[in-house]
């Protein structure tokens, strides 16, 4: 593992795919393979924005990503807000 691996950096990283996967726009496909993208889309966003949610650290060689998914209070935002 390099000595400047930042793990911020990498959630950082995934908050910017989760980003661009909300912008990405659909190719021009119709039907089953529209139907195919789109899922995709969606657990793509979903993976890379709970990635790009998670509090990092690196302990002695070992990354650890903490991805708080519970439910917030009512009345409370959302992480990220």
């Amino acid at each position: 593992m390099p000595d400047e691996f930042d793990p911020t950096e990498m959630v950082t990283r995934f908050r910017e795919r989760a980003d661009a996967v909300r912008r990405r726009g659909l190719p021009p496909v119709e039907g089953p393979e529209r139907q195919q993208i789109m899922r995709q889309m969606r657990l793509d966003f979903q993976d890379f924005a709970m990635l790009g949610d998670a509090t990092a650290s690196l302990e002695d060689g070992v990354l650890t990503l903490r991805v708080d998914l519970r439910q917030p209070a009512e009345g409370q935002p959302e992480s990220g807000d």
